[in-house]
């Protein structure tokens, strides 16, 4: 699992013009499952993220976490991140989780964080996306699982 992690002032997500997911300060995920992924895996990063302390205290330290701040979640699937490209120019998407599994990785992903209490939007599996975000700091880190 490959998770690009960023913190954001605001985010949304459109699928054909249409608005699938909007949230204001908190943290962009953009999601790639690996064809050996597991459900263990998946719980290990949603019980992470909500606690990463990656947001500014008064000082401007980066010692709150997102539960801290009462920050939100847009959630987005991407197999590109699994994209290899040490041959040739077009990358291979070999390693990226088959549609069936990803999608049932995903969808998991966005209950269990939902369920932290948590507002949490998310993307259209599948489909193509505008993502639209102000990363803030900016604050972006990859989490490999």
């Amino acid at each position: 699992m490959r998770i690009v992690i960023q913190r954001v002032k605001n985010a949304s997500v459109r699928v054909d013009g249409n608005v699938s997911g909007s949230i204001e300060y908190g943290l962009l995920l953009l999601v790639g499952i690996h064809e050996s992924d597991s459900e263990e895996q998946l719980d290990w990063c949603c019980r992470k993220i909500p606690k990463l302390r990656i947001f500014n205290d008064g000082e401007g330290k980066m010692n709150l976490s997102l539960q801290d701040i009462n920050g939100e979640i847009l959630v987005v699937s991407q197999f590109t991140l699994y994209g290899n490209m040490k041959k040739g120019t077009r990358p291979s998407f070999i390693e990226a989780a088959k549609p069936e599994m990803a999608e049932k990785l995903y969808n998991q992903m966005i209950k269990i964080l939902k369920e932290t209490g948590l507002k949490v939007e998310s993307g259209e599996f599948g489909a193509m996306m505008e993502v639209d975000f102000i990363n803030d700091g900016p604050v972006t880190l990859v989490m490999d699982r």
